[in-house]
């Protein structure tokens, strides 16, 4: 039987590996009160991004504490900074739920020309809900990490901050090179050095731009043609913007050779 995993919100040491961990808020509440945790029970915990056998050591609805006990294998994020424009809230938070379960390390939610203004002013908000999101996606997927959502940026900031090695734009008016061939062609990716770099060294390798509900302006494409990003499409259909995210998540994976692991159940 899978132990359930869980992350822990504080750790000692707080630097390396630690060697004792916590839950405290509602994840120490469910562990108390719904599962009817017992000092002895062990479960996973991931504590600084390093994934133990953990045993409790004491119960209480504000803690749960554990001492940590040997390290287990466990995967890396995909080395993927997405770069999403925002768009309408439910979309765009299933659209950060469905990228952390598939494994990117950082989300960048982007305010674009054609971001309703609404959802603009709103989303500096939002940013905390998206991170409890990215939380909970991480755990009912099993991850060691959780991805970094960072606060809504303007466009021209986010490109002039970005230092992956490649830089992929999903456009609707690119008709002929596809994210694959794109990917085939990018040497970085298939570099077994930054693949097989520990999380917290490793930088991102790859960062996708999915724009916003009808599409990015020309002002702003000319802006990823200043920075050196590569236009591609991903076929003759029209993709919801989430479903455009999903899809090119999927597929850069398979080129980073990290494969995606199936799972029916949700526990």
């Amino acid at each position: 039987m899978t132990r359930r995993r869980f992350i822990a919100d504080t750790f000692f040491p707080a630097t390396g590996r630690p060697t004792t961990a916590a839950l405290t808020g509602d994840q120490a509440l469910h562990l108390a009160r719904v599962l009817r945790a017992e000092p002895g029970q062990i479960f996973d915990v991931v504590a600084n991004g390093f994934l133990h056998r953990a045993e409790i050591t004491t119960v209480a609805d504000q803690e749960v504490r554990f001492i940590l006990h040997e390290e287990l294998e466990a995967d890396s994020a995909l080395p993927i900074h997405l770069l999403l424009a925002i768009f309408k809230f439910d979309h765009f938070e299933w659209a950060i739920e469905k990228a952390t379960e598939l494994g990117v390390a950082h989300i960048t939610p982007i305010l674009a020309r054609r971001t309703e203004k609404h959802l603009a002013l709103a989303a500096t908000k939002r940013a905390e809900r998206w991170r409890r999101i990215a939380l909970e996606a991480s755990k009912q997927s099993r991850r060691t990490d959780i991805p970094e959502i960072a606060d809504p940026s303007h466009l021209k900031l986010a490109l002039e901050q970005e230092r992956s090695s490649s830089r992929i734009l999903l456009s609707e008016t690119e008709q002929t090179t596809t994210l694959s061939n794109a990917l085939i062609q990018s040497a970085p990716l298939t570099s077994p050095t930054l693949l097989q770099a520990p999380p917290a060294q490793s930088t991102h390798t790859l960062a996708l731009a999915i724009g916003p509900e009808g599409g990015w302006t020309p002002e702003e494409i000319s802006l990823f043609t200043q920075h050196q990003w590569k236009s591609v499409t991903l076929g003759p259909r029209i993709l919801r913007a989430e479903t455009a995210a999903i899809a090119a998540i999927a597929i850069a994976s398979t080129h980073l050779n990290c494969p995606l692991y199936i799972s029916s159940s949700n526990a």
